[in-house]
């Protein structure tokens, strides 16, 4: 049996003294098998760590798959990203496996014992962040991985792509300003994740910016499901003094700010603007179709892959952060609004 030569501080068999197995189970623990059992590995994966041993490199030969990482498969928001991949990875003659686990912040527990079985040749992740232990053991193997990052902020060291939230937002708020609307509500995704807040940063400068006043009860957090633009488009425009545009911080919450205000009666874009992120397919099919921002997803997802595979084959990026640009997509959702018409300043002018 071949024992991988990476010149330790130790032996291995000293190792297998020190954790009261045999070589053939340090073995099995250094190529990802699974036929050990969990208290085992995890006592011979503290050694290796604590001693800095490292597995050679995966030859590329054997490592004939790319896997995709989501919390959750069930968007047409996923279904760009794993385009993307797929587009490079079949460049180089890989596959793609997907996996679906854990919550948005980072994978479940259980998935590391089964990328490590598997050994791909790299991993992208679709999460905020990376748990450290889980860092250590794909590095311990070799494995590389990249984090695709429209929803976090992960630690500098730690390679990933995102793109310019607070851009998008800023673009997104001072466009329905431009079009001389000054009641604009945004809602965004989750509170406990970057992009939401980063959005709704490029909102409050847009408004400030066009010394307009911000009405805290317009600012709301969903869920960026087509359910959460809906509920909170019911509360805002059945107030008092609702909003005549609304900056939804994705496409399908601003399908759900749409169909709020066809069940209440507003006409849109002519009582209602409606601005929505991420430019997905289904933004150009609604009616009327929705100016949005373009998140580069797939373009996002392309990047990811082939800093993975960069680093598998023993190259250091100088900079392990890439933000890709947002763009505005002007379509039919958003006019301005009733008596007041359009001009090239910051606010419009009364007819």
């Amino acid at each position: 049996m071949s024992i991988p030569a990476d010149e330790p501080r130790v032996t291995l068999a000293h190792l297998a003294a020190q954790a009261g197995v045999s070589l053939s189970t340090i073995s099995k623990v250094l190529n990802g098998r699974t036929d050990v059992s969990p208290k085992t590995r995890a006592k011979v994966e503290e050694l290796l760590e604590e001693n800095g041993y490292r597995r050679r490199k995966v030859s590329t030969a054997k490592a004939g798959l790319v896997e995709l990482v989501f919390h959750e498969l069930e968007s047409a928001w996923a279904l760009e990203l794993i385009r993307g991949v797929e587009n490079v990875a079949r460049s180089h003659g890989l596959s793609v496996v997907l996996t679906e686990t854990g919550s948005r912040h980072a994978p479940g527990p259980e998935w590391i014992e089964g990328v490590m079985s598997r050994r791909p040749a790299g991993v992208v992740l679709v999460f905020s962040e990376l748990p450290q232990d889980f860092r250590t053991k794909l590095e311990a193997r070799s494995i590389p991985f990249v984090i695709i990052d429209p929803a976090g902020d992960p630690s500098p060291d730690v390679p990933s792509v995102g793109s310019a939230n607070w851009s998008g937002g800023m673009m997104a708020t001072r466009h329905l300003i431009d079009l001389g609307h000054t009641r604009i509500a945004a809602i965004s995704g989750p509170e406990d994740m970057m992009c939401s807040l980063a959005r709704i940063d490029g909102y409050r400068s847009a408004m400030n910016m066009a010394s307009l006043p911000i009405d805290p009860s317009f600012i709301r957090f969903g869920n960026f499901h087509v359910d959460g633009g809906r509920d909170h488009a019911f509360s805002l425009l059945r107030g008092p003094h609702p909003p005549t545009a609304i900056f939804a911080g994705s496409d399908l919450q601003a399908l759900g700010v749409l169909d709020a205000a066809r069940q209440i009666g507003l006409r849109v874009p002519e009582e209602l603007s409606i601005v929505g992120y991420d430019d997905l397919p289904v933004a150009q099919w609604s009616s009327p179709a929705l100016t949005t921002v373009h998140q580069p997803l797939i373009q996002m997802a392309e990047e990811a892959t082939r800093m993975v595979l960069r680093l598998r084959d023993g190259e250091r990026p100088d900079n392990l952060r890439l933000d890709l640009a947002t763009s505005l997509v002007v379509r039919q959702s958003t006019s301005a609004p009733d008596g007041v018409l359009a001009v090239d300043g910051p606010i419009g002018q009364r007819a």
